[in-house]
């Protein structure tokens, strides 16, 4: 399946979309995998059209940092530049690097964290683009870009109101005030990032768009961007010149006020390892933690929380089969998990049967409400030992 040309839009067949054997930075062969994760290409397009058309008015860039959310950014960036994508973000200058040779010689790539001293110039070299987060890195950008005699297109950021990231307000005016201060670098995106946009009736996302105006002022003229995957669902206020999605296209949903709009891009269907019967009082897992009220039918599944299923919250998770909810029990393990599957009919889920851990209907989401946690969690921690298959369906 994966060398097919069929599953993969046109010109990417040829474009490393096979991922080499573990360890080497890869997945697992199929014969030898405990799971199977299946990356929809095809979703990830779509996706990142619907965002785009959401922001129309804005450039639509892309987030493809952590290895585009865990799900390979060798093979997810060629399928958003296909879909229309020209400038992409990533956290790390290593990350924009590595993303380099899988995009055209004409995309943007962008460094949110911008470089550390030792590697500023490596970042020039390659034509990133850093984001200057403090007056710090805007010394050490500015010194090179002296020594060099050349003008270094930056992005900068403006703290207005997370405290994370970018210049407060103090050094921002430090900054305005002093002509020398951005002296050989060429403004090319004045940004900053929302703290509550997945809550949209939050007060802090209007303040925190009034203060990108307001602060943007004291600068000369340049593109602004504001918002990420959940921010460019607050509306056209936020838009500014350019959006930033991520975890959108990869079909986490935008907030919890309604329908996810977006496509899940990724299905994960573990192996059975093995099946057995409890009676009433036997118990499942470390610290027995589990027992069965009568008797019961048991799976063991090849997937642990070493494969992104956390231990926390196991208790309300489930898989499932052919349309059948099946509860975890007990304790998750590090490779392994216990299900109920008292459910099935007898003899239709047996040893090397598969299940799913997610799927169109039971995405990351809903895993990670039920560990307690975020999608965004979920889908970064999908681990290296599941054979990854990268297909690409057609629009809906």
């Amino acid at each position: 399946m994966l060398s097919n040309p069929a599953f993969f839009p046109a010109g990417l067949a040829a474009q490393g979309a096979r991922r080499t054997p573990f360890p080497d930075g890869g997945a697992w062969p199929c014969a030898r995998a405990g799971a199977v994760l299946t990356i929809d290409l095809g979703a990830v397009a779509s996706n990142y059209r619907q965002v785009a058309q959401r922001a129309s008015g804005a450039l639509c860039a892309a987030v493809v940092k952590a290895d585009a959310y865990g799900l390979g950014a060798a093979q997810v960036a060629p399928a958003l530049e296909q879909a229309g994508a020209r400038q992409f973000f990533v956290a790390h200058v290593d990350e924009g690097l590595a993303l380099r040779p899988h995009v055209s010689a004409a995309c943007g790539i962008t460094v949110l964290h911008g470089p550390r001293p030792d590697a500023v110039a490596e970042c020039l070299e390659h034509g990133l683009r850093p984001v200057l987060n403090s007056l710090e890195q805007i010394g050490w950008v500015r010194d090179v870009a002296r020594r060099r005699g050349q003008v270094v297109d930056v992005a900068l950021q403006l703290d207005t109101g997370m405290s994370r990231f970018g210049l407060a307000e103090a050094e921002l005016r430090q900054v305005a005030q002093d002509p020398s201060a951005l002296e050989g670098l060429s403004l090319t995106l004045i940004m900053s990032h929302l703290a509550c946009a997945d809550t949209p009736a939050d007060p802090a996302n209007a303040m925190q768009a009034a203060r990108l105006r307001a602060y943007a002022a004291m600068l000369p003229p340049a593109p602004l961007s504001l918002a990420a995957s959940s921010g460019v669902f607050l509306g056209s206020d936020y838009h500014f010149d350019l959006v930033r999605p991520g975890a959108a296209l990869y079909g986490v949903a935008p907030n919890t006020t309604g329908p996810n709009p977006l496509r899940q891009v990724v299905r994960l269907q573990g192996h059975v390892l093995q099946t057995r019967a409890l009676g009433k009082g036997d118990r499942v897992g470390y610290g027995l933690t589990w027992q069965a009220p009568g008797p019961c039918r048991v799976a063991t599944l090849s997937v642990g929380y070493a494969d992104g299923f956390a231990r926390q919250g196991a208790e309300t998770g489930c898989v499932w089969f052919r349309g059948v909810r099946l509860p975890i029990l007990g304790r998750i393990s590090m490779d392994s998990m216990t299900v109920d599957i008292s459910a099935l009919p007898e003899g239709q889920l047996e040893a090397d049967g598969m299940v799913d851990l997610l799927n169109e209907s039971y995405g990351v989401d809903a895993v990670g409400t039920a560990e307690g946690t975020i999608g965004y969690e979920v889908l970064t921690s999908l681990g290296r030992r599941y054979h990854r298959v990268y297909t690409a369906s057609p629009a809906p």
